[in-house]
C-alpha cells in the first residue's frame, strides 16, 4: 500500500512539476507538456515488448507457463502504452501541424507496430489449449520483436520527418533542454517504468489466479 501510494505521489508530483514549474519550449509552446506522457509511453512500449520477447524465449527454452504469463501480460501492456503514445502524439501533431494524423514516418511506424501486436493478441485469443497457445504465441512474439527496433528507431530516420529530433539535446547544443524540463521528464520516465512493472505484476497474478480457479473447478467436477 505504501509503495503504491508513493508511486501515485511521485507521478502526480512530476506531472505538476511539468505543468506548473518547468518552462515551455519556445518552439513548441503549450504542446511541450505532451512530452511528459508521449516519450515515457513510447519507452514503456519498447520495454514491454522486449520483456514479452525475453519471456517468450524463456518459455520456448523451459516450457514453463509462468514465462508465457509474463509474455502475454507484457504484450498487452505494450499495446496499451503504444496506444497512449499514438494518441498523445496525435494531440501534439494537432497542436503543431493542424491535423491529428498525416502519416508522418513515426506515425506510420507506430500504426504498423499496433497492427503487428494486435495480431499477436488475436492469435492468443483464437487458439485453445494452453501449451499450444503458449508455444505459437512465443514464436510469434520473438519474430515480431525483430521489427520493433526497425519501426521505432531505424525506419523513421530513413525518411524526412517533422517529428522533433533529437528529443533530448545535450547541454551546450542548440535547443538544449532546460534542466527543469529534464528533471520532470526523467521523473515521469521513472514513474511510468515503475507503473508498468506494478501493473504487470497485477495482471500476471490475475491470470494465475484464474488458472488455479479453473483447475480447482475441473478437479471438483
Amino acid at each position: 500500500m505504501i509503495l503504491r501510494l508513493s508511486l501515485f505521489l511521485w507521478i502526480a508530483a512530476a506531472m505538476l512539476g511539468g505543468f506548473l514549474w518547468a518552462p515551455l519550449v519556445t518552439a513548441l509552446g503549450a504542446s511541450t507538456r505532451v512530452l511528459y506522457f508521449h516519450i515515457p509511453s513510447a519507452w514503456i512500449t519498447v520495454l514491454a515488448l522486449g520483456w514479452s520477447m525475453l519471456h517468450s524465449v524463456q518459455y520456448l527454452r523451459t516450457r514453463r507457463l509462468d514465462h508465457d504469463d509474463q509474455a502475454a501480460a507484457a504484450a498487452e501492456l505494450g499495446v496499451l502504452f503504444c496506444i497512449v503514445a499514438a494518441v498523445s502524439g496525435a494531440l501534439w501533431a494537432k497542436a503543431q501541424w493542424g491535423t491529428y494524423w498525416n502519416w508522418d514516418p513515426r506515425e506510420t511506424t507506430i500504426f504498423f507496430l499496433l497492427l503487428i501486436y494486435g495480431a499477436y493478441l488475436a492469435l492468443r485469443s483464437a487458439i485453445e489449449g494452453e501449451e499450444k497457445r503458449a508455444r505459437l504465441a512465443a514464436v510469434y512474439s520473438v519474430m515480431a520483436f525483430v521489427t520493433v527496433p526497425f519501426l521505432i528507431f531505424v525506419v523513421p530516420r530513413l525518411y524526412a520527418t517533422l517529428h522533433p529530433s533529437p528529443i533530448l539535446p545535450q547541454q551546450g547544443e542548440r535547443g538544449a533542454m532546460d534542466p527543469r524540463i529534464r528533471i520532470c521528464f526523467l521523473a515521469m520516465l521513472a514513474g511510468f517504468t515503475a507503473l508498468f512493472f506494478w501493473i504487470l505484476s497485477l495482471r500476471v497474478r490475475l491470470v494465475r489466479s484464474e488458472r488455479r480457479a479453473l483447475s480447482e473447478s475441473a478437479a471438483q467436477s
